[in-house]
């Protein structure tokens, strides 16, 4: 009997314990349903718009991958020009050997003029002189003045008047010794005239000279002057060019060596290069020289991890600091042309009649613009004032922004001329708010969603456009560097086959950052769009 009763006791709290646990059950299946998914109507219904669109852009891969993008390419271009150790416009230098001009070379084929002492031969008389022997006339007459010609020898003239020689004219030159004073007219002409007749001696003023076969006026054992037909002309400043020099360059002239040594007074001996230019008739003598050079086009190493440019510039640095610049032009083009575009289609869209006509007819006035022409006539013209390259990035933002808000303000005025005959419109105008607050404080911020997406989509284009024009030369101007000009670089097949670490690295970045802006603007238009479930 006590079990029976027992059982008729506990059977209660049984009861109680199933109903408990039936109704946790319960509860468990409740929790379990109101885990809906994110296509969920009621699962919508709680979530606020702004995480709505943050919800559906994340689930977007696309957009994911192209903000990570678009993040490394920030941190890249602004970041990374503080950590490198080197300037935007650093150089570096190195030691090379060079090949440059040391001397030009002509073998004189017209006569050379020199005055007598006190006396004028200028170049008019000059000009006359030279109709006279074309003619094969032995006088001339310039401003009642009878000049004679006396033929002293070979290609060598004396003029005078009056009985008194006013100068020579000759093919052959009379050249001072290396360590010797200046060659008198008087011995020049006695010179000259025993060269040119083949004689091997002559006499001036009492003293007797020689003349040898290498073309010496000797006086003795020394060596008064020394008669060439070719001039020799230094190319570097301050070099004297030692009559030593000029024989070993004359003899081999005469045998067409294209190269002779000669060792110079430093004892050194030097290898120089003869090459002959058929348009000037002339030789230029090139010598090796170990210069101090920018350090152009140095392969990658571990202090450079992209090489050097043609000017001796870091590659990656200039990358950096082309990034950014070309990163802070997009953004103010963009938002010159939103800010103009809002404007003006605000005006436009809300307003309508003959303000929304005339703001039109202005937008397909722009729209008739050949942009790039203009950019072009623009650039060019800074080109030829010297534009001061930061002037002239601030022109070239304010002219791309210019040219752009025609389209941006098309699409305020299409969304607001929907939206202005909405019932919060009716409620604002029942209010009696004013009309400025009507546009930009009710109006314009239902139009930001489509102006994120456009915006973040013209981004790309218009860091294109800048590379374009920094690329033809008509964009950011050195010092500074932009992607698009450091691109430019590559002006030959052979720069752009053989360093490659000059123009690809740049190209790759253009690349990543416009595929971001694109992937980030696709991923933006799906997530404002109410319709999207995917």
């Amino acid at each position: 009997m006590r079990e029976e009763k027992n059982e008729l006791k506990n059977r209660p709290s049984q009861e109680e314990n199933q109903g408990k646990n039936a109704v946790n059950t319960s509860d468990d299946a409740v929790q379990e349903n109101n885990q809906f998914s994110l296509n969920d109507d009621r699962r919508v219904k709680v979530l606020s718009p702004g995480t709505l669109v943050v919800k559906r852009f994340l689930r977007n891969r696309l957009a994911v991958v192209g903000l990570v993008m678009l993040l490394c390419m920030f941190v890249f271009s602004f970041l990374g020009g503080l950590l490198s150790p080197y300037g935007e416009d650093e150089q570096f230098y190195t030691y090379t050997n060079m090949e440059k001009e040391y001397v030009g070379v002509v073998q004189n084929k017209d006569f050379r003029y020199v005055a007598a002492d006190g006396q004028e031969f200028g170049s008019v008389l000059q000009a006359q002189f030279l109709l006279a022997v074309n003619k094969q006339e032995d006088s001339f007459t310039y401003k009642d003045v009878t000049y004679d010609l006396t033929k002293e020898g070979e290609d060598f003239y004396t003029i005078s008047t009056g009985g008194v020689q006013i100068g020579m004219a000759s093919k052959d030159i009379v050249n001072a010794p290396d360590d010797g004073d200046a060659v008198s007219y008087d011995l020049r002409v006695a010179a000259l005239k025993a060269y040119t007749n083949g004689e091997t001696s002559f006499t001036l003023n009492g003293t007797d000279y020689t003349l040898d076969d290498e073309g010496n006026v000797m006086q003795g054992d020394t060596v008064m002057a020394y008669i060439s037909r070719f001039v020799v002309q230094s190319k570097e400043n301050g070099v004297a060019i030692t009559r030593n020099f000029k024989e070993e360059l004359e003899k081999a002239l005469e045998t067409d060596d294209e190269e002779f040594k000669y060792t110079g007074e430093d004892g050194e001996e030097h290898v120089y290069r003869i090459e002959y230019k058929a348009d000037t008739d002339s030789w230029s003598v090139l010598q090796e020289t170990e210069t101090y050079v920018y350090d152009s086009y140095a392969e990658p190493s571990s202090s450079h991890w992209l090489g050097l440019d043609k000017n001796g510039m870091d590659m990656m640095t200039r990358l950096m600091y082309g990034g950014r610049v070309s990163l802070i032009i997009g953004f103010i083009v963009v938002f010159i042309a939103a800010f103009l575009g809002i404007v003006f289609g605000g005006i436009s869209g809300y307003f309508g009649g003959w303000v929304d006509n005339l703001i039109m007819r202005i937008v397909d006035v722009f729209y008739c613009i050949p942009s790039m022409p203009l950019i072009i006539i623009i650039g060019a013209s800074m080109d030829a004032m010297q534009v001061d390259p930061q002037i002239r990035m601030l022109y070239l933002m304010l002219i791309l922004g210019f040219l752009s808000w025609p389209s941006v303000a098309r699409l305020v005025r299409g969304q607001i001329l929907s939206l202005r005959e909405q019932e919060f419109m009716t409620a604002t105008e029942a209010c009696g708010i004013r009309v400025s607050r009507r546009i930009f404080r009710h109006l314009i911020p239902n139009v930001i969603p489509q102006l994120i997406v456009t915006c973040t989509m013209s981004l790309g284009s218009t860091i294109l456009t800048e590379a374009t024009l920094s690329f033809l030369g008509l964009g950011v101007k050195f010092p500074f560097a932009s992607w698009g000009n450091i691109i430019n670089d590559v002006n030959n097949s052979f720069v752009m086959t053989n360093y490659w670490f000059v123009w690809i690295p740049a190209g790759i970045c253009l690349l990543i950052t416009v595929l971001g802006f694109n992937f980030v603007g696709d991923g933006l238009r799906d997530a404002f769009d109410p319709k999207m479930k995917r």
